[in-house]
């Protein structure tokens, strides 16, 4: 099974698709950064002061004002109500939210990846590593060797969780190192909130617990991994199950980008809640975001995310060690 592996692992790094992906990551990262430095910029010019309350406080009354609007929806509405009282509860405790440095823009940029960016990344390795052997007529020769089926498809599957694995941890690291050379490498230690409740428009503030952003940062990259695999084992098993790739990476595609678009819409749809693209904003809970329907949890997300992931992996096993190979 090691040779297997470590195969499959010279064939991924011969395509030069972590090599790919590590160049788009690291552009990206520099692109957010810049942005990030400009958006610090240009609200010190505006409030004429580096306070970060008095930059809190001015978050609160715009969007104190944009709830006098007549032109939102009442679900966007809510959220808004829901940030505020967040906010003010930061500011009442005397704690920045977004303490300065590179641990704070990765946690942010790794908040913010994880239900289509990161997917997008481990979707360009998944949705290749069997339809390719189609692709290039080598799955005759593969399926001719003393091996079975079973051993062939769970060393590809072992290389996608070693791929994804890897794939999560250079985005946090490409994130802090650029990021540091603008905005210091520091916050480890900075104070974090976490155990929001939201009840309709309204913050429970009861079972709030304060850690240090290390923890959260460890939180957040456990849940970010977990929606990879899960992702990233349902582009597996459409690799089994299209020969094409480039169909593979368009259906799982289609499927990302509606995800981010239902996320926004679906507040009414209650069933939606069983879809595994709805589900993939995980670290939302942790920030006390309101989830897009009403009753959804990090527990019940999760559950449905692993109903998908046991799917995929046993339809992914079934349908390799079954069909007939042309």
């Amino acid at each position: 099974m090691n040779k297997l592996i470590a195969n499959e692992m010279m064939k991924l790094v011969a395509r030069k698709r972590l090599l790919v992906i590590g160049a788009i990551v690291g552009i990206l990262v520099i692109l957010f950064t810049f942005a990030q430095y400009k958006e610090v910029q240009t609200q010190r010019e505006r409030l004429g002061t580096d306070d970060w309350r008095d930059s809190l406080q001015q978050q609160i009354i715009d969007m104190q004002n944009r709830l006098g609007s007549s032109r939102i929806s009442d679900d966007w509405r809510e959220q808004i109500q829901v940030s505020v009282q967040q906010l003010q509860f930061y500011l009442d405790q005397d704690i920045n939210p977004s303490e300065p440095g590179a641990v704070t823009f990765v946690r942010m940029f790794i908040e913010n990846s994880t239900d289509l960016f990161i997917p997008l990344l481990i979707m360009i390795v998944a949705s290749d590593l069997v339809s390719s052997e189609h692709t290039l007529g080598s799955v005759k020769l593969l399926l001719t060797r003393p091996v079975k089926r079973w051993r062939i498809l769970l060393s590809k599957y072992m290389t996608l969780l070693l791929a994804t694995s890897l794939i999560v941890a250079m985005t946090g690291l490409l994130s802090y190192v650029i990021s540091g050379i603008v905005f210091g490498y520091h916050g480890w230690n900075a104070p974090i909130i976490t155990g929001f409740v939201v009840d309709g428009g309204n913050v429970d503030t009861s079972s709030i617990r304060l850690i240090s952003q290390w923890k959260f940062l460890l939180m957040d990259f456990g849940l970010v991994w977990f929606v990879a695999v899960v992702v990233g084992t349902l582009a597996f098993m459409l690799s089994v199950l299209i020969r094409s790739t480039a169909a593979s990476m368009g259906v799982m595609l289609a499927s990302l980008v509606s995800g981010a678009i239902l996320n926004n819409m679906v507040s009414s749809w209650e069933t939606a809640k069983y879809l595994f693209m709805v589900n993939l904003k995980l670290t939302n809970y942790l920030n006390g975001v309101a989830p897009p329907i009403t009753g959804m949890t990090l527990l019940s997300s999760m559950s449905v995310l692993l109903i998908w992931w046991a799917a995929a992996l046993v339809l992914s096993f079934f349908v390799f060690t079954r069909q007939d190979v042309y």
